[in-house]
């Protein structure tokens, strides 16, 4: 796996909107912002597109950007603007060839999720879940998340996943293990099953998290992780946030109840409580790393 160079002070960062639309002003206000950071700014200009209200241009302007930021030897990092919808019309439009040669830093979450698997899987690049210029550092980039992102970006050899505020994990099944850590949100990784983009999670570690779905949606989402055998080629699960996940029929059964009643007759380590997702403070995971996972430890960290 590529970790992509690091990031200083003067370097140029492009901001791409690989899914939903900002307004015009939202991205002149996340240009100014990361130039007050101290970086060089590259737009691109879906940005800047709206289409029917909930992507930022077509499949084929949206891939064509990433292609070119990829391409351009003046941008060092290319972080996404926001999530969203609609990533995945740009799957098949995407130059991998042109990414693998130009590896770069490149972050999100969210809908962002398809990029990054793929990223992962076809171009052998480490990138990041981590906050994104108009969902994060706008408005709620507290100290933790630009201190986890900053640590994740400037990572050497090793470095230790840590929640905020010293919040511990939890263990929902004890075990030790030893993966590339992949994954992201639970709707995406689940609406790519059946196609070439889908996840490979033999051998590794799986990390989840979701927002805005109810329990009732999440358990059949899981359910088709479980029976496409996701869960079981998986040496291990780590469990982000699940920010707004209720269950309005029987708010005694939580999403993390459901998710041990899924994992039963699991027998591999897995995590949860992990503060990573749609959350503030959120930490900042390298996807494409080697994962360690303790649960004796309650330790998780990552390795180049």
């Amino acid at each position: 796996m590529i970790f992509p160079e690091k990031l200083n002070k003067g370097d140029t960062v492009a901001i791409v909107a690989p899914s939903s639309p900002v307004s015009k002003e939202e991205a002149d206000k996340c240009k100014k912002l990361v130039e007050d950071m101290g970086y060089n700014v590259k737009m691109g200009k879906c940005t800047y597109r709206s289409i029917h209200g909930y992507s930022a241009g077509t499949g084929e302007e949206r891939a064509e950007e990433i292609n070119q930021m990829f391409a351009d030897k003046e941008v060092k990092a290319i972080w996404c603007i926001r999530g969203g919808d609609t990533s995945s019309h740009t799957l098949d439009k995407i130059d991998f060839y042109i990414i693998r040669k130009n590896p770069k830093i490149f972050v999100g979450y969210s809908d962002i999720t398809n990029l990054h698997v793929n990223f992962n899987q076809k171009c052998e690049l480490i990138t990041f879940h981590g906050p994104m210029v108009k969902s994060n550092m706008l408005n709620n980039y507290d100290q933790f998340t630009k201190e986890s992102f900053e640590k994740a970006l400037n990572m050497e050899e090793e470095l230790i996943l840590e929640n905020p505020s010293g919040e511990e994990f939890k263990v929902m099944i004890d075990g030790y293990a030893e993966g590339i850590i992949v994954g992201g949100n639970l709707s995406l990784l689940t609406s790519m099953i059946g196609t070439p983009y889908e996840v490979d999670t033999k051998g590794k570690i799986l990390f989840i998290e979701e927002v805005e779905e109810s329990v009732r949606r999440i358990d059949r989402m899981m359910y088709q992780l479980k029976y496409s055998g996701k869960l079981d080629d998986a040496v291990g699960i780590i469990f982000g946030d699940f920010t707004d996940c209720p269950n309005e029929k029987d708010e005694c059964y939580t999403v993390f109840d459901m998710l041990k009643d899924v994992l039963a007759d699991y027998k591999k380590p897995v995590m949860y409580n992990i503060k990573s997702g749609h959350c503030y403070p959120m930490s900042t995971i390298p996807l494409g790393t080697k994962c360690i996972m303790d649960t004796g430890s309650k330790l998780i960290k990552f390795r180049r």
